[in-house]
């Protein structure tokens, strides 16, 4: 059986095309809230998509409810947690939120309600996200006596610049999705009711695209945002190369020709 044909406590699964996969963090109760049972079923999830993909070809993140996309860490869980064991299950979620920032199928976040502090950070780890135009944002783990630590402090600059980062960190005020969308957290706001459709057509655009050509161009832009222009064009030359002679290139070029819609199959 598929990682994504089980059926998961705190997660909700649906195919709403083979190519496509939504994946919907399922404790409206909690906030969406991720506790141990939900990091470890996201961390099964992205890591299948990574290596056992069964033809999904891009992924949506969001949230149960209407209330929140996901109010971060279950602190209710953390409560009277020793050091050990708060160590070893953040372990869990470092893991987790590695698992989708690196998973090489595109991840686009649907951004349905709050993204509080360990929700934020799982917005910024996709690839990129949509959210409603109600939703509101915060990094609000300095208010509680810690630092974002599954990516905040890294991603957020990333987007924002510095400045702007250390104003949302230091601070922890909540800010709107307007505000996201002004400073790149987010790209669209949406409807809360089109939202998920607006996010899965452009999961389902980018699925219809050549699955090896999509995979280098995440790698050239990741790796080379990661160095020197340079060393960034060479990045982009050598994920160019890989393509040439594949299979979906010519089916490309053929189709282009033909007039006619390619049929791509990652080869």
């Amino acid at each position: 059986m598929s990682a994504f044909d089980r059926r998961y406590d705190a997660l909700r699964l649906e195919r709403p095309q083979p190519e496509v996969l939504l994946v919907v963090m399922n404790r409206p109760t909690a906030r969406n809230a991720f506790n141990t049972a939900m990091a470890t079923e996201l961390l099964t999830v992205f890591q299948a998509l990574a290596h056992e993909p069964d033809g999904v070809r891009a992924a949506v993140l969001t949230g149960e409810g209407d209330r929140a996309f996901c109010a971060g860490a279950d602190l209710k869980e953390r409560r009277g947690m020793n050091e050990a064991a708060w160590r070893a299950q953040h372990k869990i979620f470092e893991d987790m939120a590695r698992a989708i920032l690196d998973c090489p199928i595109p991840v686009i976040g649907a951004v349905n309600g709050a993204a509080f502090g360990g929700g934020c950070e799982l917005a910024l780890a996709c690839d990129f996200a949509y959210a409603a135009d109600d939703a509101r944002f915060a990094l609000t783990e300095t208010s509680i006596g810690l630092i974002p630590g599954i990516g905040g402090t890294q991603l957020l600059p990333r987007r924002v610049g510095t400045a702007r980062a250390k104003e949302i960190l230091l601070s922890a005020r909540p800010f709107s999705a307007e505000e996201a969308a002004a400073w790149g957290i987010v790209n669209r706001l949406c409807a809360r009711e089109t939202l998920v459709p607006e996010t899965l057509a452009t999961a389902a655009r980018i699925a219809a695209n050549a699955p090896l050509a999509v995979a280098q161009a995440m790698r050239a832009v990741d790796q080379g945002m990661e160095s020197g222009l340079a060393q960034g064009l060479a990045v982009e030359l050598d994920c160019y190369d890989k393509l040439v002679g594949t299979e979906d290139v010519a089916e490309g070029v053929a189709a282009f020709n033909e007039k006619r819609q390619p049929v791509f199959k990652g080869k």
